[in-house]
């Protein structure tokens, strides 16, 4: 009996000493402290990052009468290249040129002139050439029910008639005065053939389009513009052939701007311009061939 009960006692003892051991010591463990790394940061701590606009994007200043070409050659262009983007602002080049000086930014300048683009040039504000990418020739052009009666260039003298044509600072109607001064040295026309043209004149333009809409819409008789303006606005208009003795053809030059933030981009685009697609977009819209 005795030894049971010491058998008994022995095998108590020996669980506890086990379990003792098994047992976490909170007194050996240091106090637990919050890992640097894991408390979270506010979203007012982290750091701004400015984005860049992308890197191939194209600011291109065009002359009014290129919308719808340049349009097309831009749709096509960003598909040859997809991660281009190309934003136009057309409007005439002499107000474009303007905004060249006073430090509107741009990449690409084309205008309807060289008159407008010298300048920039002489300035530093156009780097590298400048070539010639197209030409237009200047028509004459009445509402489709033609009130006046507008059939021949002398018509444009007629009592009352109301002509609506371009300031003389914008490109194409620069030209026209060109036009008129070979026409008045003509003598069939006679040399006061000018003064009396433009005595009929009762609104000067901006750009080509503000002539366009004014005729179109029956507020003047007649007007003076590019050939390529008129066929954009064929159904709405007819027009009266200038013939080539007396027109001026316009010539356009196109140029990188200085301080551009995509030259390469930018004279990438002027290629595909002078390029045999870019002179198939032109043509179809009635310019002529830049040679």
């Amino acid at each position: 009996m005795k030894h049971g009960r010491f058998f008994l006692a022995l095998l108590i003892f020996t669980l506890a000493s086990v379990a003792c051991q098994a047992a976490p010591m909170a007194t050996s463990l240091p106090p637990t402290r919050p890992s640097a790394t894991s408390a979270p940061v506010p979203a007012s701590a982290l750091p701004t990052v400015a984005l860049a606009a992308p890197a191939g994007s194209l600011t291109v200043f065009a002359a009014a009468s290129l919308t719808a070409a340049l349009t097309d050659i831009g749709k096509a262009f960003e598909a040859e290249n997809p991660s281009s983007r190309i934003t136009f602002s057309f409007a005439g080049s002499q107000a474009l040129r303007t905004q060249i000086e006073q430090g509107a930014k741009a990449d690409v300048f084309a205008s309807a002139d060289s008159n407008n683009m010298d300048p920039l040039k002489s300035a530093g504000l156009i780097v590298g050439t400048t070539p010639i990418f197209t030409r237009n020739r200047l028509v004459v052009i009445a509402p489709k029910d033609n009130p006046a009666g507008i059939k021949t260039l002398q018509d444009l003298t007629k009592a009352g008639l109301k002509l609506d044509i371009a300031d003389a600072s914008v490109p194409v109607g620069n030209y026209f005065l060109q036009s008129l001064d070979k026409l008045a040295a003509d003598a069939a026309y006679g040399a006061d053939f000018k003064t009396r043209v433009l005595a009929r004149v009762v609104s000067k333009e901006n750009d080509v389009k503000q002539v366009v809409s004014k005729v179109a819409l029956g507020e003047a008789d007649a007007g003076i513009v590019y050939l390529t303006d008129a066929q954009a606005a064929i159904g709405k208009l007819v027009t009266i052939d200038i013939p080539d003795q007396f027109n001026v053809i316009a010539a356009y030059p196109i140029g990188v701007v200085k301080g551009s933030a995509n030259p390469t981009l930018a004279q990438k685009f002027i290629d595909y311009v002078l390029s045999a697609d870019g002179q198939t977009a032109m043509k179809k819209y009635g310019f002529a061939p830049r040679q």
